[in-house]
């Protein structure tokens, strides 16, 4: 089974923290983890998931492996930029979100138009109606949103 994790390319401390933590535990469940390749979120994430042997798949934006992080295991070149951001959050069962800017946003859009789940952590709140849309399921840490994810796919 693939995970996406999604986030921001320019994290924060405590974002990478979280998303170390969630590589980690991902492996630990022999979980695949997926993401955009990139840096920051995605890359401290595939970091955490190598440290347990897990396996990773960067779905990069452009046509060059040199683009993705070291911690990379399965590189794929799209040439698609942000519009690769739909395969990011089709390829997953469930996608954790860790922070983010807009990519992000649209990554999380496209995972919940799709009916996957969404485990936000630190992340964005939707609004529709004046009201919130509680749609992405929120973790607290990284231990809670593995755990929501794991909950999520047994559901399936």
């Amino acid at each position: 089974m693939i995970v996406s994790v999604i986030g921001e390319s320019s994290a924060t401390t405590q974002n990478e923290n979280y998303a170390f933590e969630v590589g980690r535990l991902l492996a630990k469940s022999n979980l695949i983890l997926a993401c955009g390749g990139l840096g920051g979120v995605m890359e401290a994430a595939c970091k955490g998931a190598k440290s347990e042997g897990g396996t990773t798949i960067g779905i990069l934006p452009g046509i060059n492996i040199s683009e993705s992080n070291q911690w990379i295991d399965i590189p794929i070149c799209t040439g698609l930029g942000y519009a690769r951001n739909v395969i990011v959050a089709r390829t997953g069962i469930v996608a954790i979100a860790i922070g983010g800017a807009y990519g992000t946003l649209s990554e999380i859009a496209y995972a919940l138009a799709e009916d996957k789940p969404v485990i936000g952590l630190n992340t964005w709140e939707l609004m529709k109606n004046n009201s919130f849309d509680n749609k992405i399921i929120r973790a607290q840490n990284a231990n809670e949103a593995v755990e929501k994810a794991l909950e999520q796919i047994l559901d399936k």
